[in-house]
């Protein structure tokens, strides 16, 4: 990088109160990013080249301790609830100067990039961060602009990380030692006390969350996209953990994108340029094209290693289950350049039901496309959580809930208008259990899934025949290309019939208590398509 660059970054570095810094690392490469890592004791190699390294106290995002300033720009917008917690400026601005003086005497990463694919929308964004290693997962995740296009490059949001910069909850107004502050007015995040990455990743999605459907009327959406080779768009919903990473990497698609989304009146695009993928129990069989995007310039976090050996045992949870990767899209041998598509023809709800109730794959009407995307359902399995050993089932609007500031009515008034307007099919798919809940029944085969949404997606689910799922009311299909119809209709797969009918009167009353909350602005059409019990 020009030592031009490098002086105007410090003198922005000073401008933001970041001074007397020891040396600064300005938009370096994944090698030198990596390589610091290494000399530094902070990550090891694994044998296909990609930096391994452990996130220490956090291996995920710490949702209590994520705040937004409630100021003139916020108070009367956001949706303040238990993930959109209020902080006041002045707690902010104390904070602040903490982490900027934390810096004093430290060496600083610094990138600068973007978000969101399409021009249109693009919004420039600084990273600052402790280490090298928290710059590669930036470079990895964000847009990464030319070496020319950096020289008018003038940031308007930026993030600063500083893992090691801990809170005082007594006089700094947060939960514990740890935080993540977004601030509107002054346009910045700032992460400290944790070290996981994921924080940088979900603080500039919760922004992008407010200001596109506030201010662009852009749907932002928690979801994968990928193209057919005719031009179709289709889209995957779903929490962490579904299968929206896994499903849409399909070699016979192009990748637009694994995580999140803008959603115009001409398409849909990415708002990133990578990918943050799940790794636990990752194998080249099942999921061949993140299996093969572990390499250099790849992040690893707190993944085990067979002993003795630099290569990852992908099955070991002693750190966390969530263990993940980080990689450019461009590693995805068939991502999509630009990340930008059409408008969608097939739309997917990914839901894993540990409770084996609802069937691998169902078609919706609007108005339950509407009730299940407001409700946002999963289970998580026994044994993902300390103290858990049935499956717990988990709401959260829009399959997003944590990073969407505005009112869930919001986002969902925007689908469905969207939804109606290009008259786009639905689909529930289950990446669950069947035959019975976790601990009796098992888990649906992957390439069933896959050979379901292939059907869906090729126009041979509109030929078949249909019944309707007496308690949830989807149409389930009465056979599918490449899978057993037996496994079509969950009730038939259960050994006990009334036990299966019992589960499913319990689900449908934990969905109708979930939905209270959102019952008075929900339109007579939403309502009708609560489950019946």
């Amino acid at each position: 990088m020009q030592v031009s660059s490098v002086r105007d970054t410090l003198k922005e570095l000073r401008e933001l109160g970041i001074e007397n810094i020891a040396s600064i690392h300005y938009q370096l490469s994944p090698e030198e990013l990596t390589a610091q890592s290494l000399a530094r004791l902070q990550g090891n190699l694994s044998d296909t080249g990609a930096l391994a390294v452990n996130t220490g106290e956090f291996t995920g995002r710490s949702p209590k301790d994520k705040f937004i300033v409630k100021d003139s720009i916020t108070a009367d917008t956001v949706n303040w609830n238990d993930f959109n917690l209020p902080f006041s400026p002045e707690n902010f601005d104390r904070l602040y100067r903490r982490i900027t003086q934390y810096f004093k005497g430290k060496d600083v990463w610094v990138r600068d990039c973007q978000a969101c694919a399409d021009p249109g929308y693009r919004i420039n964004i600084r990273v600052i961060t402790e280490t090298p290693w928290s710059s590669l997962f930036a470079y990895n995740m964000f847009l990464r602009p030319h070496e020319e296009e950096l020289e008018q490059l003038e940031p308007e949001w930026t993030v600063i990380q500083a893992p090691g910069c801990y809170a005082d909850p007594a006089t700094d107004g947060t939960r514990q030692h740890n935080f993540a502050a977004v601030n509107f007015s002054k346009k910045m995040i700032i992460i400290g006390g944790s070290a996981y990455t994921g924080e940088i990743k979900k603080g500039i999605f919760t922004i992008l969350n407010y200001l596109l459907p506030h201010e662009k009327n852009v749907l932002s959406m928690h979801c994968s996209a990928n193209q057919g080779s005719k031009g179709d768009t289709a889209i995957f919903f779903g929490l962490s953990g579904t299968g929206k990473t896994t499903l849409s990497a399909d070699p016979a698609r192009k990748l637009i994108g694994d995580d999140e989304h803008g959603w115009t009146d001409t398409g849909v695009f990415n708002f990133e340029g990578g990918c943050y993928a799940k790794t636990i129990d990752l194998n080249e069989e099942k999921e061949p094209q993140i299996f093969h995007a572990v390499r250099e310039g790849a992040l690893l976090e707190n993944v085990g290693f067979f002993p003795g050996t630099r290569k990852v045992n992908y099955a070991d949870k002693s750190i966390t289950e969530n263990t993940r990767v980080s990689y450019p899209l461009h590693y995805i041998d068939n991502a999509l350049e630009p990340s930008i598509g059409g408008i969608p023809k097939n739309i997917f709800f990914l839901t894993c039901d540990a409770y084996g109730v609802l069937p691998p794959v169902s078609r919706l009407n609007p108005g339950q496309a509407m009730y299940q995307f407001i409700s946002g359902y999963t289970a998580k399995v026994a044994g993902t959580e300390a103290g858990v050993t049935e499956p717990k089932s988990t709401f959260s609007a829009c399959f997003g809930a944590p990073f969407l500031p505005l009112h869930p009515a919001r986002y969902a008034q925007m689908l469905g208008e969207r939804m109606r307007r290009h008259d786009v099919n639905i689909w529930l798919v289950n990446t669950g259990w069947t035959g019975g809940a976790y601990g009796t029944g098992s888990r649906i085969k992957l390439s069933f899934t896959r050979a379901m949404i292939c059907a869906a997606l090729k126009g041979d689910l509109d030929k078949v025949a249909y019944k309707n799922h007496e308690v949830f009311g989807m149409a389930i299909p009465e056979s599918c290309p490449g899978v057993p119809s037996e496994i079509l209709d969950p009730r038939n797969t259960w050994s006990d019939a009334a036990a299966y009918d019992a589960k499913a009167r319990d689900l449908a009353a934990q969905f109708i208590k979930n939905f209270e909350k959102y019952a008075a602005q929900a339109d007579a059409e939403i309502l009708a398509a609560a489950p019946k019990v």
